[in-house]
This record gives structure tokens, sequence and C-alpha cells, in this order.
């Protein structure tokens, strides 16, 4: 496969260095773990909304939950910047990975999903509990399985890739 002369500046300029190969405690391994701090307030605050629509803990009414999505929002910007660096990083391994790929999609159904039950089940005021949770309940489970499948690609980049940098395989 020709990989993109692309991927080698960016791996070659001072940022991506820096990220890789820097000692600094803000570096690589801070970056990634601002990552999963942002997808365990992503996909955690989504899962507890579709949890709850699901049928988990009924005796709490459904309405509060939509003040999670403060929290889904804070999540998916902290993903965003931090995914933003680790690409920066290591380009070759990730753009050249269908896996990477794959995960965007399914972060991208999710969280098309989360935003259709906001706007179906949360925003409609003449919902009352009953029929929130009949018309999220489909939505609900399409979330949890493209959330599932997210965080699964995700883990499996580290695994998954023929290329680290650009000349170098894994």
């Amino acid at each position: 496969m020709a990989v993109p002369l692309i991927f080698q500046t960016i791996e070659e300029s001072g940022l991506s260095t820096w990220i890789r190969d820097s000692p600094s405690v803000f570096g690589y391994w801070f970056i990634l773990s601002l990552h999963a701090i942002g997808m365990g307030l992503l996909v955690g605050a989504s899962a507890v909304i579709d949890l709850r629509i699901l049928g988990v803990a009924r005796d709490l009414p459904l309405a509060p939950f939509k003040g999670l999505y403060r929290i889904i929002w804070t999540g998916f910007w902290i993903q965003v910047a931090s995914g933003a660096l680790l690409l920066i990083a290591y380009p070759t391994k990730a753009l050249t990975n269908p896996d990477f790929y794959i995960k965007l999609t399914l972060i991208g159904l999710a969280i098309t999903v989360m935003q259709k039950l906001k706007e179906h089940v949360f925003n409609d005021s003449s919902l009352d509990e009953s029929a929130m949770l009949i018309k999220g309940k489909a939505l609900a489970a399409w979330s949890l399985i493209f959330w599932a499948g997210a965080v699964t690609a995700g883990r499996l980049l580290a695994y998954t890739y023929i290329y680290l940098k650009y000349g170098f395989t894994g």
C-alpha cells in the first residue's frame, strides 16, 4: 500500500515528535488518559440514559436525565481535542487502518442516535414518561450497540495497525 507522504511530514513536525517522544507528564500518556476520561464521560453518560430508557432504575424519573447531555458534550469535545493530538502523534498508524474509519463511523452513528433521543424523547413536551420510554427504546438499544462498537474499534486500534510510522511496519 502506498502511504501518503503527508503522514511523514506530520510525524516529523515538532508537535508530533513532542507528543510521541517527550518525557513530559503532558505528553502522549497524558493525552491518552484525557482521551479515556472523555470516553468515560461521553459513553458513560450516554449509557446511563440508554439503560434508564431500557428499564434500569425504573424508580428514577426520566426527564432529569436530559441534564446528562452537558456531560455528553463535554466528553465529546475532550475526545475531539485529545483524539486530534493522538492522530497528530501517529497519523500513519491511524489513517492507514480501516478500523479507525469504522470507529469514526460508529461514533458518528452513536452521536446521531443520541441527538435523536434528545429531540424525539426529551424535547417533546407532549410526551408523558411512559410515552418517552416507548418512543426511545429502539434508539437507546442502537445507541448502546454503536457505543460498544466504537469503544471496541478504538481499543483494537492499538493492535490492528500495519504501519506504526511512515516507512515502519508494525
